[in-house]
């Protein structure tokens, strides 16, 4: 633990390295072992039981939380005539098409998430390589193929939409809510999220399929959760 803070130290005193909490306990933990002076995120790492290197097993998906995040993300939009306009009433906070795939090429980053409407993708294909996974998606629900489905999308997005893609050790990290955040609300956050990643199990799955869950705040230590009281808390 060499090289964290004073504060996440006498935190992390509070947390065994080895004991799996009730999703229950994690919840109230994190909120007890939260140190800093803002009111910190918490996220929840969750370890899958597949190969992130056979694209049949790739687990990805979006939802939106019953309390949103406590964060309202900056949408930028590939959109322009009609679509656009749709956009922007739905909240966008920056629409454009050749102006804007100029502006991510440039190095432009000032964005949480990019939403395409689907007859613009083409030349926003040339991005891919910079953008990487940041690239607007269908299975992350990410274009639109009308206006109307795009408003849509964006409104979903700002009102606690999330998506869930694993990294190459097939960890999913997402944010489920605040540390102010009632704790009936970040509990109704994690089992709606823990639901659809069980519901997005791959059929070349063998095995188990969640390894491992973990909690954390911002700046906060890692809290394990017991894997089938997160699994039966959604089926209940």
């Amino acid at each position: 633990m060499a090289g964290h803070s004073k504060r996440y130290l006498e935190a992390a005193k509070q947390v065994s390295k080895t004991q799996l909490y009730s999703v229950e306990e994690a919840v109230e933990l994190a909120k007890a072992t939260s140190k800093v002076k803002f009111d910190p995120g918490l996220d929840v790492a969750i370890r899958l039981g597949v190969d992130p290197a056979k694209g049949e097993q790739t687990v990805r998906g979006s939802l939106t939380l019953p309390h949103g995040t406590g964060k309202t993300p900056r949408i930028a939009v590939f959109a322009k005539g009609e679509a656009a306009g749709a956009a922007e009433e739905a909240g966008a906070d920056r629409t454009g098409a050749e102006d804007l795939i100029e502006a991510l090429d440039g190095g432009w980053s000032d964005f949480d998430v990019l939403v395409a409407h689907a007859p613009l993708m083409r030349d926003v294909g040339k991005l891919g390589k910079k953008l990487g996974p940041r690239m607007p998606n269908k299975k992350a629900g990410t274009i639109a193929a009308t206006p109307e489905e795009l408003g849509s999308i964006i409104r979903e997005l700002k009102s606690g939409r999330v998506e869930f893609k694993m990294d190459r050790g097939a960890v999913l990290h997402v944010p489920v809510g605040r540390a102010s955040f009632e704790d009936s609300q970040l509990l109704e956050n994690l089992d709606a999220l823990i639901g659809a990643i069980v519901a997005a199990r791959p059929s070349a799955a063998k095995g188990r399929y969640i390894v491992g869950i973990a909690l954390s705040t911002t700046m906060g230590p890692g809290i394990k959760i017991d894997v089938q009281d997160a699994i039966r808390r959604t089926a209940a």
